[in-house]
């Protein structure tokens, strides 16, 4: 039986460019539950209630600047079972006018909420709290009622409680209270580092928006005994740079940066060492497509035409990765060299038949074609006949 996923959201920051009074970042984080272990996570937060909040409800307001006492809280909350998913937006990098607004502002991160939210969990059930000021959840629950399509996101519901009817909506205001305080600059001290480090054990993933990923911290956490640094870093900005100098005016370079964005994803999980499979990133592509990606497509379309243009990708008969050591890309020349050189051989036999036959008067690669596949027999015949 499916154990259904339940999320409990909340949100930090306001729509304000004010960034002096009213803050530098918009954040909305979930708590990630298995339905079968919600109850349990109740019944230890209400203990955690007890202890730290007596009589009053979990809100990071009231615990506010009191930082040794929020690590306290913290290091009982992070004991549970229960997982973080956060976007996190820097509303300094947001440039147009039109942000200013807020419809625009709130429409905007609707549809990134929306895409990273259900994207990642096809099948969710997502909860906010309607209590008091908190408008954007209830924008965002519009946004998911006028858009939302059932056959990509079958199973898929989206409810508003009151944080006093579910412990678990409290949980979900102090944790995005706060990323708050480990991220705006109206909040950030010196133990902003110590929540980050509680919070981040227990996160599925911090979605940073517009992207301002330190690369720094992916080398500190890293334990692959393996892993080279400026092979991963190398890797890491042509995938960026593609990304950002693509344009998506048609689908084979939609397909190409979706693929490049989940190998990304990969990249920057806790298991960065594993080879994707090729129908893994296919299905995952196939999720706004009318027509699946044939096998064939994704091997020369999509991921032929991005190592064409600088992209590194390394490739074994696991899958697909990013690659962060020497040995990852081995594994992509080894891979080449037991096809290339088998089937140059083949060609050379062919060609050396024909030519032996018609008394070198015809040539299979004489066509300017072919020019650069003949320098390569000429030039492995030359080194061959000279040793």
């Amino acid at each position: 039986m499916e154990n259904k996923l339940i999320a409990f959201a909340d949100e930090f920051g306001t729509n304000s460019f004010d960034f002096e009074g009213q803050g530098t970042h918009f954040i909305v984080a979930t708590v990630i539950v298995k339905e079968s272990e919600s109850n349990n996570l109740r019944n230890d937060l209400e203990e955690i209630r007890k202890r730290h909040f007596q009589t009053g409800e979990i809100k990071s307001s009231k615990v506010a600047s009191n930082h040794k006492r929020r690590i306290k809280i913290l290091q009982d909350i992070c004991k549970l079972d229960f997982s973080i998913y956060a976007v996190i937006v820097d509303k300094r990098k947001l440039f147009g006018e039109g942000f200013k607004y807020k419809p625009s502002f709130y429409k905007f991160l609707n549809g990134l909420l929306y895409k990273e939210l259900y994207r990642t969990f096809p099948k969710l059930t997502l909860k906010v709290d309607e209590h008091g000021s908190n408008d954007y959840m209830k924008s965002f629950k519009a946004y998911v009622e006028k858009n939302h399509i059932r056959s990509l996101f079958s199973g898929s519901e989206f409810l508003l409680e009151n944080s006093k009817g579910d412990i678990i909506l409290q949980l979900a205001d102090f944790i995005v209270g706060t990323l708050g305080y480990c991220f705006d600059e109206l909040k950030i001290s010196n133990y902003s580092a110590d929540f980050r480090t509680l919070l981040e054990d227990k996160a599925i993933s911090f979605n940073f928006f517009p992207s301002n990923y330190d690369f720094a911290e992916f080398i500190a956490s890293n334990e692959a005994e393996k892993f080279n640094s400026e092979i991963a870093e190398l890797c890491y900005k042509r995938a960026l740079d593609f990304i950002d100098t693509t344009t998506p005016n048609d689908q084979e370079a939609i397909d190409q940066i979706n693929c490049l964005k989940l190998l990304l994803l990969y990249l920057r999980s806790s298991n960065n060492n594993r080879f994707i499979a090729t129908h893994e990133l296919r299905r995952h592509l196939n999720i706004n497509r009318t027509l699946p990606i044939k096998e064939q497509y994704f091997r020369t379309r999509v991921i032929g035409k991005m190592r064409d243009k600088g992209v590194l990708i390394a490739s074994s008969s696991k899958g697909y990765k990013l690659p962060t050591c020497a040995g990852d890309l081995m594994k992509f020349i080894n891979h080449g060299n037991r096809m290339i050189i088998p089937m140059v051989n083949r060609i050379q036999i062919a060609r050396d038949a024909i030519k032996l036959v018609s008394n070198n008067e015809i040539d299979l690669l004489e066509s300017d074609e072919f020019q650069s596949l003949k320098n390569l027999i000429d030039i492995q015949t030359s080194t061959y006949s000279n040793l």
